[in-house]
């Protein structure tokens, strides 16, 4: 019989063990050891029958159980020194109150998924642990964020494979009250809701759950709740579930939604409000119009709340291609936006934060990323690389600049330590130093480690590997319909002895999950090497939507499952937080192969990296800034990069089979050789590397492995992208959000009618010609120039522009590089709008040189120059 309603019994813990329920709930136990450790003392079998979950385990503890740890003493005052630690942790000032009065009180933090701990399946991949890892080095840091994002009811999917290794997912439906969750109420005990108009008198109502990640409040929307009609009900079904008008509703739902929930909470809790806004991915940028129609629903004008909302505003991109980028009919949209949803807003302006107004553009499309560039006054990709590649992307949005001037810079990418770092690596640090972590103060102390304990604990983490793997692949061959009788084989999976990498991420087509069998020979024979073989672990989940993709894992799991391979080489279902803590310690070196530069940043080698692997990756995302010689290793790429653009000089075939070569190569001749030193371990069953006596460990290999662990470990650090987002981003949109909103918004209202003054007017700007004066007929480095620009200005005033010479060399098209930029002044006023500027450029390289003049809007209220996407070139 099926149950027609489900509840979840909570335990009812004595009064001396009670903080067990507040250490249950608050999600730092997802990085915090002490606190795992203490759920696994209480009850080790229930510990493990429960996922390492604290809330299932807590609920599943017996009476007498409770009753025996409520008596032992000894317990009770490790369950209050665990406690008062997090209260401390909560309560006390961390870094962010070191930096003064001038900061943000607040910061909203919109993403669609949220990657915190497998007990909370509410992630996808890589966009989720991202938000995850900045929610956590944020409560670290003591940085006032609250994220907000919706609660799928079935999370994402759960993956296995057919008999013939077709990827099959299943949506097991969650118990909101089962997981680290509280719902929000109002005073009178009734659940806190916000109410959506829908088209057709139709509404969507949202429940808000509140996740406490460490000191960060995190608002999770969920629409499945009793006043909706079932198709509202389904808007929070699945992360990136249906498609059309339901993905559209659930991007509603997170920007709109998301902003009406932050006003609950801010009511409910008496939090302040938040003075920054970060949309993370183009999903919540929704989140933008909302916030417009408080302004104008208090009597603001569009351009004025605009203004405002723009101000205080962060975007960050993270697809490096058009396709990545939601996009909606712009007919579907007027036809939500109609039913009310923005109420006083102009659905006209609104369409048009989201035009392909554009060439190339599509004017029937409404582009959610175009539409978060437009609603944000900074904007970021998350690495160096991914912010050319944006900038160009992006590029039509500032016709008349040069692509490096497009304004939007970049942050890179980083993980969260003390999630992904082993515990036995904090073990080692403590044993050898008497610290935590040589991750929490002093990375160069890694240097000190000597290099037989460095190899016995890389061994040990391989060997935890290998036991996670063998349960993995028998479960996942039962499911795949073998009987226990012939799974024998599954016990010699892996040898702890031999290099392991690792393979696991999502598998869109573009990360080349294939790429390793491009010559299947080749791979088996690098598999099955006499003297320095390699053994790989790959996991991974394509959308349920792509084939290819799909095609992709089962073509790898039908390698995989050749009985002279296996033992070498396998693929694992159902890619997930869990598995990753053990694979990212446990593989030597991680394979990152790419197509550049489609590769936003990638964080999965920083998580490798942290624990002392070596990475072997395309040179895109963050390798390509990071990556030094000696911390792994760079895979050739086919088509290199010229400034911001790649020279495809081969076919798509071509580059894919000349880069697995040089991948095969790599591991061939010099990664694996370099692992195995100077005393190859032989065939399989050979006596390995860490059996050897201590001269002949691989001490090459272990200087890369300190080395990384001393030189990249600060640099993959998420504290540090949490410190370079407050200090460039946070801070800088929080003076100007303050600026804008000083003196009951009159300086936003000056500065909007400003800029439309300067767009009515700037058909008027031209700059009609320009003299040089000075420049002789054989110059030479150090000579000056004197530039001459007649301009006209039309309607405009000269404080209303900066009119700039750019010089420097120039190649055989006449186009500048490397080149300045020197402000003329006015010299003359010519009457009727025009003016003569002037200014003295001083010659500083040889060669080809050359200038040009051109004229900008200036005002202290832009970020920058190209802003308003307004210029006139001569």
């Amino acid at each position: 019989m099926k149950a027609i309603r489900r509840f979840t019994v909570r335990t009812v813990l004595p009064e001396n063990i009670a903080p067990l329920a507040r250490l249950a709930k608050n999600l730092r136990w997802s990085w915090h050891q002490p606190t795992l450790e203490l759920f696994r003392d209480l009850d080790p079998e229930n510990w493990e029958a429960s996922g390492h979950d604290p809330i299932r385990a807590l609920g599943a503890v017996s009476r007498q159980t409770l009753e025996r740890i409520a008596a032992d003493p000894d317990l009770v005052e490790r369950i209050r020194t665990v406690d008062e630690g997090l209260e401390h942790y909560l309560s006390a000032p961390r870094w962010y109150q070191s930096l003064g009065e001038d900061v943000p009180r607040s910061i909203a933090y919109f993403s669609p998924e949220y990657g915190i701990s497998a007990v909370l399946p509410q992630y996808s991949g890589g966009l989720g642990i991202l938000a995850g890892d900045h929610l956590k080095a944020a409560s670290d840091l003591g940085v006032p964020l609250v994220g907000v994002g919706l609660l799928y009811q079935a999370g994402y999917f759960k993956q296995s494979l057919s008999r013939d290794g077709w990827q099959q997912e299943t949506y097991p439906v969650l118990d909101p009250n089962g997981l680290p969750l509280t719902l929000l109420r109002e005073e009178d005990g009734t659940p806190a809701r916000i109410n959506l108009p829908l088209p057709n008198g139709r509404h969507l109502m949202a429940q808000i759950w509140r996740a406490d990640v460490g000191r960060i409040p995190l608002l999770l929307l969920d629409a499945d709740v009793r006043g909706n009609d079932d198709a509202a009900r389904g808007i929070t079904d699945r992360l990136y579930g249906g498609g059309g008008d339901h993905r559209l509703q659930q991007e509603l739902l997170l920007g709109m939604g998301g902003v009406k929930a932050l006003r609950v909470f801010e009511r409910l809790t008496g939090a302040p409000s938040p003075e920054v806004y970060h949309t993370n991915e183009g999903h919540a940028g929704f989140l933008g119009v909302e916030r417009i129609r408080e302004l104008m629903d208090t009597g603001m004008g569009w351009e004025e709340a605009l203004t405002v909302t723009r101000a205080s505003t962060v975007f960050t991109t993270h697809t490096p291609v058009p396709a990545g980028i939601d996009r909606f009919d712009q007919a579907e949209v007027r036809h939500f936006l109609s039913a009310g949803l923005a109420q006083s807003v102009p659905t006209d302006k609104v369409l048009a934060l989201g035009a392909e107004d554009y060439e190339g553009g599509d004017s029937s499309k409404f582009n959610m990323a175009v539409m978060g560039l437009r609603l944000a006054q900074r904007a970021n990709g998350v690495a160096k690389l991914h912010g050319e590649v944006s900038r160009q992307m992006f590029s039509g949005l500032w016709p008349g600049f040069d692509a490096s001037e497009v304004p939007i810079t970049s942050v890179t990418n980083g993980v969260h330590v003390p999630t992904w770092v082993d515990p036995q690596l904090t073990e080692l640090a403590m044993q050898q130093f008497g610290i935590a972590s040589v991750h929490d103060r002093d990375w160069a102390r890694a240097y000190e480690v000597p290099d037989q304990d460095l190899w016995d604990l890389r061994r040990r983490l391989r060997s935890n590997l290998i036991e996670d793997v063998r349960g993995r692949v028998r479960a996942a061959w039962r499911k795949r319909g073998a009987a226990d009788a012939q799974l024998g084989w599954t016990d010699e999976v892996l040898d702890p002895d031999i290099l392991t990498i690792g393979f696991a991420r999502r598998v869109p087509t573009y990360k080349r999950l294939t790429l390793m069998l491009r010559d299947p020979a080749r791979l088996k024979a690098l598999l099955l090497h006499p003297t320095h073989p390699v053994q790989i672990v790959v996991a991974g989940k394509s959308h349920p939507a792509d084939e290819q993709g799909k095609r992709m894992i089962q073509d790898l799991v039908q390698f995989t499952d050749d009985p002279e391979l296996r033992h070498r080489i396998v693929f694992l279902p159902n890619y997930d937080i869990a598995m990753a803590r053990t694979l990212f310690p446990g593989c030597d070196v991680w394979l990152n192969n790419p197509i550049r530069p489609l590769e936003a940043s990638g964080t999965s080698g920083m998580k490798s990296a942290i624990n002392g692997g070596l990475n072997v990756s395309i040179m895109d995302g963050w390798w390509d800034e990071m990556y030094d010689g000696d911390n792994g290793w760079a895979i050739p790429s086919a088509n290199p990069r010229e400034g911001t653009h790649t020279r495809e000089l081969y076919t798509a075939d071509q580059r894919d089979d000349i880069e697995a070569s040089a991948l095969y190569d790599l591991l061939e001749n010099t990664v694996a050789p370099l692992f195995y030193g100077q005393e190859p371990p032989g065939d399989a069953g050979a006596a390995g590397p860490s059996d050897a006596p201590a001269d002949s460990l691989p001490r090459e290999w272990l200087e890369m492995v300190k080395h990384t662990l001393a030189e990249l470990g600060p640099q993959v650090s998420a504290s540090r992208m949490l410190k370079d987002y407050v200090n460039r981003l946070y801070r800088p949109a929080c003076d100007s959000g303050r600026s804008a909103a000083a003196n009951q918004y009159q300086a936003a209202k000056e500065l909007a009618a400003w800029i439309l003054k300067v767009r009515d007017g700037w058909s008027g700007v031209s700059v009609e010609h320009v003299d040089s004066i000075g420049i002789s007929d054989a110059p030479q480095i150090g000579d000056s120039l004197t530039v001459q620009a007649y301009v006209s200005l039309g309607s405009l005033k000269p404080t209303d522009v900066v009119v700039e010479a750019a010089y420097g060399k120039v190649s055989s098209t006449d186009k500048l590089s490397d080149h300045q930029f020197l402000d003329l002044q006015v010299a003359e006023d010519l009457g009727s709008g025009r003016y003569l500027y002037s200014g003295t450029l001083h010659i500083e390289v040889a060669g080809s040189f050359g200038y040009t003049v051109r004229v900008l809007p200036q005002h202290s209220g832009l970020a920058s120059k190209a802003e308003l996407g307004l210029v006139a070139n001569a």
